[in-house]
């Protein structure tokens, strides 16, 4: 998910974390005496000197929060050799990874083991889910674009349904939609080969209120219907100014020339793109034709493409999915290959600078995850670099990730971020919360898997280092909130008329990979952890799920922890960690990232320093630092800024690695250094940068940094918002309005 979208979330000083873990609770030892005990811990137990990160990203640098760097990594370490892994309870063991690259895709999932979970009641949906499974979505669109504003999109929606209690909704069926959706028409089709008229019986249908995020769309059958029986609907219908249906003008691309459609469906936007179950409780499969004007090519989160005439494309997703993955973006894009599954889309002037970036890079990354987690199910796997007011990091469409163009450093030092959005084809697309409100089954899960690959990949130090940023960030966002603030539990409650993207925040990315660290901490071997990641993956791919089938799970396959009661020791017990808000009750172990820390730090220390001892700093080679540890060592620079008179100039003619860099989370950091020493020779550089993109969170920093500073730095504001403002999303252009004064949205 796009991760830092929300511009409430503070941009204020992030914590420094311990990386050693503080004295041993002895209510731990007693229940259970493992060889190692937890890094247990309260907030209390925090220096509060502060990091100063911006806030994360669903992308990170590593979200929808919407992309910064994410933590983890518990005290286990990279794996050592084990018992042989236990064989899943149904018997089967564990799916082996594939030998070589290849594009192979597992077959559908079965319809039957797919219905045979009741979806959850989900207080976001107003539809029938439930009473009703949806066997199939088709989709017949036509997509138009305007001179000015919001383009139209004309659809036509088949949904293949079973009944799946009969007398349950009595004549009626609902579905979600929204006030933006404007239906004209629903029919009952007869069935294949029947008799009856091939348009369909008319049925009566009324879009009716019912929340501030959708509306639901009701619909009367002619009877109610018996359990098991068929139905299949058609629904014609228009689209275009719904929040899930973005339109942008050429200006805010990065060719300059044509207008951009895309969609984005989480959590509850889908019901504006089209009418469905838009809760991630119902999986189906879904198909498509999109007609789009010539000159625009049309893509999906889909398993299979093909063009057609007419500039008609033609999609298939064959394994079934929640509503809120299904995306399509319209626009002047074109693909290369960068693997033997894999390609990079982007816009042309794009292209060239993608495949250089990625070209080798997604397959390394999706064969680590194959022999941790299990076999990749989705046949391809896409990236997709969306034009620069692309608010987001990423969102984690099945086949075909939607990611910022900030990505493009031009030295590959952020394509790790991807790792995230891949770990998702394990941890939320295949396994699935059920409702919004267990969303660290999705993002818990997708953190400690991209920790996991992190590690096989890069090495603990530079791991925890990623970790404890992301430590960093969910010490901010308790202090911000209070840590007994409701959202701040890994069970949310959504109550009715709630939007589940107002309680979005760091709690069950960071929290939820905490408690699946502790879960691995109970097992005490990494190896044996990893086979149970393959098996809960295998027991509950293609299905949504809640947090107890997961807990419940856990003691299954480890019935010796089952035994010592490992659900309810004092202090630690699973319900506490689901339903009682605060600082997570373990802190896996983060101290391998200290060697990596420690010479940063130094290297800050000497840059403040009121008379420089360059002898020791041309000591420190940075050339073999990675991001975050460039990243750490800036965030110490800002810390201790405004340096002495002259030190940030001799530190950007020294380091032109940093002052110079084309990484995003680089050229931030140095943007918010040179506003803080008011380094008036490399304003142009926060000006550049702000052309460049209109990422929501390197944009918003920026201008409230400037809007706080001096004279000098207020009048750039305002210089570089009035000449970029017709570049950016219009919600961003509403947040940069409100910290200049200018009207808009909360910022």
């Amino acid at each position: 998910m796009p991760l830092h979208s929300h511009p409430w979330i503070p941009d204020g000083s992030h914590p420094q974390i311990p990386l050693h873990p503080p004295p041993v609770d002895p209510r731990w030892i007693s229940p259970i005496d493992f060889s190692a005990s937890p890094t247990s811990g309260t907030p209390r137990d925090l220096p509060t000197s502060p990091l100063h990160f911006p806030p994360m990203d669903p992308l990170w640098i590593s979200p929808w929060v919407p992309s910064l760097p994410h933590p983890w990594i518990p005290r286990l370490s990279i794996p050592t050799p084990g018992p042989a892994p236990r064989p899943p309870l149904d018997g089967t063991r564990p799916a082996p990874s594939r030998p070589g690259p290849g594009v192979a895709m597992a077959a559908p999932a079965d319809e039957a083991a797919v219905r045979a979970r009741a979806p959850v009641r989900d207080a976001a949906s107003a539809s029938s889910a439930g009473p009703w499974s949806l066997r199939h979505l088709h989709l017949e669109l036509a997509v138009s674009f305007a001179a000015a504003g919001a383009g139209r999109l004309r659809g036509r929606a088949r949904l293949e349904l079973r009944c799946e209690r009969g007398g349950a909704g009595g004549a009626e069926l609902r579905l979600d939609a929204h006030p933006a959706l404007a239906v004209s028409r629903a029919a009952l089709l007869p069935p294949p080969g029947g008799p009856g008229d091939a348009a369909g019986q008319a049925l009566p249908v009324e879009n009716r209120p019912f929340a501030s995020y959708g509306s639901a769309l009701h619909i009367a059958l002619p009877q109610a219907p018996r359990a098991g029986q068929l139905l299949t609907l058609l629904i014609d219908y228009e689209a275009g100014e719904g929040p899930g249906v973005c339109w942008l003008s050429p200006e805010q691309t990065a060719g300059k020339q044509k207008p951009y459609m895309y969609t984005q469906g989480q959590a509850v936007l889908n019901r504006s793109f089209f009418p469905c179950f838009d809760t991630p409780s119902v999986k189906f499969t879904y198909s498509a034709t999109v007609k789009v004007p010539e000159g625009f090519t049309a893509v999906m989160s889909a398993t299979s493409w093909e063009k057609q005439k007419d500039n008609t494309f033609v999609f298939k997703m064959s394994q079934p999915i929640p509503s809120y993955l299904i995306a399509l973006v319209v626009g002047d894009i074109v693909s290369a290959d960068v693997g033997p599954r894999s390609r990079v889309w982007a816009e042309p002037c794009l292209i060239e600078a993608a495949k250089k970036e990625y070209d080798g890079v997604i397959e390394e990354f999706l064969v680590v995850g194959e022999k941790l987690f299990g076999p990749y199910v989705w046949g391809r796997y896409d990236i997709l670099f969306m034009p620069p007011s692309f608010p987001f990091g990423g969102m984690e469409n099945p086949c075909l990730t939607f990611v910022t163009p900030c990505l493009l450093a031009g030295d590959r030092s952020l394509v790790d971020v991807i790792i995230h959005e891949i770990s998702h084809s394990w941890f939320g697309n295949l396994v699935t919360n059920a409702t919004w409100g267990e969303f660290w089954l999705n993002e818990g899960f997708t953190m400690y898997a991209q920790r996991r690959i992190s590690t096989e990949v890069y090495g603990l130090p530079y791991t925890c280092l990623e970790a404890a940023t992301g430590r960093a960030l969910l010490r901010q966002h308790m202090d911000a909130t209070g840590e007994d603030h409701p959202l701040n539990k890994l069970r949310v409650v959504i109550e009715p008329g709630v939007n589940p993207d107002d309680t979005y925040n760091e709690t069950p990315y960071e929290k939820g990979y905490c408690f699946v660290s502790y879960l691995a901490h109970l097992v005490g071997n990494q190896s044996k952890f990893d086979a149970f990641l393959q098996a809960y993956v295998n027991r509950f791919k293609f299905q949504s799920i809640t947090a107890d089938d997961t807990l419940e799970f856990f003691l299954e396959y480890f019935p010796e922890l089952k035994e010592k009661g490992v659900d309810s020791i004092p202090g630690f017990e699973f319900d506490r960690w689901l339903n009682t808000p605060g600082w997570p009750p373990y802190l896996p172990d983060l101290s391998p990232g200290q060697q990596l820390m420690r010479p940063a730090e130094e290297l800050a220390e000497l840059w403040a320093a009121d008379s420089l001892n360059m002898e020791a700093i041309e000591a420190v080679d940075i050339m073999g630092w990675r991001t975050y540890q460039l990243v750490y060592f800036l965030d110490q620079v800002l810390q201790k800024s405004p340096l002495p008179e002259g030190n940030v100039k001799r530190l950007s003619k020294m380091y032109p690695k940093i002052s110079k860099a084309q990484n995003a989370e680089l050229r931030l950091r140095w943007c918010q250094i040179v506003l803080k020493n008011n380094l008036e020779a490399e304003y142009s550089k926060v000006k550049d940068f702000l052309h460049s993109q209109g990422k929501q969170k390197y944009t918003l920093p920026l201008y409230r940094a400037m809007w706080g500073g001096s004279e000098a730095t207020r009048a750039l504001a305002m210089e570089t918002f009035s000449a970029t403002a017709p570049q950016l999303h219009v919600n961003v252009q509403n947040y940069v309005k409100k910290i200049l004064g200018l009207g808009g949205a909360e910022a």
